[in-house]
C-alpha cells in the first residue's frame, strides 16, 4: 500500500514510519543482460549462463548495482509525495549486498523513514531500505539512501 503525503509538512510527519514493502519483482536474464549492456559490466557471473550454472552461485546473478537501481521503481510503490516541485536522490550513506540475487528470483523492497530534517529550501529524508529475496534468509541489499524534496 502506498503512503501518500502532501508537501514538505506532510513529509516531516513520517520520521520513524514503516512504509511496508513493495510487490515482488522477478529478476530475469533479459533484465540482467540489459543492465550489463547499459553499464558495460559483462562479467561472466552475470551474462554467461552456462558458465554461471557451474560457478559459485549455481546460476547467473544480478549485478549488485542492478539490485540497487531497482529500489527506485519499487520505492514508488511505497511513498508518493504530492505538492512538491521535485524530489532528488541525494546519495547513499551506506549500501551492502549480503546475498546474491540469482536469475529467476523474486525481490521486494521494505522501507522505513529513518529521519526527516529541514535543509535550505526543502526537506531531507533518510530511509532504511532492505531488498529481500523470496525464500532467502539474508537480504539482497541493505541501503541507507538520502532524498531531498523541494516545494
Amino acid at each position: 500500500m502506498t503512503t501518500i503525503v502532501h508537501g514538505l509538512d506532510g513529509l516531516k510527519t513520517l520520521a520513524g514510519t514503516d512504509l511496508g514493502h513493495s510487490d515482488w519483482l522477478e529478476i530475469t536474464q533479459d533484465r540482467i543482460a540489459g543492465f550489463a549492456d547499459a553499464t558495460g559490466d559483462h562479467q561472466w557471473i552475470h551474462v554467461d549462463v552456462e558458465r554461471a550454472l557451474a560457478g559459485p552461485f549455481g546460476a547467473p546473478i544480478a549485478h549488485g548495482y542492478l539490485t540497487l537501481s531497482l529500489v527506485i521503481p519499487l520505492f514508488t510503490q511505497l511513498l508518493h509525495v504530492e505538492g512538491i516541485t521535485m524530489g532528488i536522490n541525494y546519495g547513499l550513506e551506506k549500501v551492502r549486498f549480503p546475498s546474491p540475487v540469482r536469475v529467476g528470483s523474486r525481490i521486494r523492497l521494505a522501507a522505513t523513514v529513518a529521519a526527516v530534517e529541514e535543509v535550505t529550501g526543502g526537506v531531507q529524508a533518510v530511509y532504511d531500505f532492505t531488498v529481500t529475496i523470496d525464500g532467502v534468509a539474508k537480504p539482497a541489499c541493505v541501503a541507507r539512501p538520502v532524498y531531498r524534496y523541494y516545494a
